[in-house]
């Protein structure tokens, strides 16, 4: 007999890292978040847990659909395919977004404050 779990206690979270194709490729956590923005996806949680190198921690809430969470594998492929296919495009990403990425050394250095 299987143990019954409720779910308060079901893991609702994956960590994944990119693979050895994509670190021999150059690209980082950071370059898939930001290729998921040009596919429509937040960005989910990069760099957590600490203990984990190159982290990126996909947490759907309980509510998404099939239909969705679907969309967000078959987005992820498509960022690693470009990833290898492209690498420069997808260290270039986003694309679609009205920001492009930003300077992180800059903007720690002289925060835009204003809102």
């Amino acid at each position: 007999m299987y143990p019954s779990y409720s779910k308060e206690y079901c893991m609702h979270e994956c960590v994944l890292t990119p693979g050895p194709d994509m670190t021999a490729k150059g690209l980082k956590t950071l370059d898939i978040a930001k290729g998921l923005l040009d596919r429509g996806f937040h960005t989910p949680t990069v760099y957590f847990p600490i203990i984990v190198h190159e982290a990126i921690m996909i947490e759907p809430t309980e509510t998404e659909s099939k239909e969705t969470l679907d969309e967000f594998v078959a987005a992820m492929k498509s960022v690693h395919d470009e990833g290898i296919a492209d690498p420069q495009a997808l260290k270039d990403a986003p694309h679609t977004m009205p920001v492009r990425r930003l300077d992180e050394v800059q903007a720690a250095r002289q925060p835009n404050l204003r809102w």
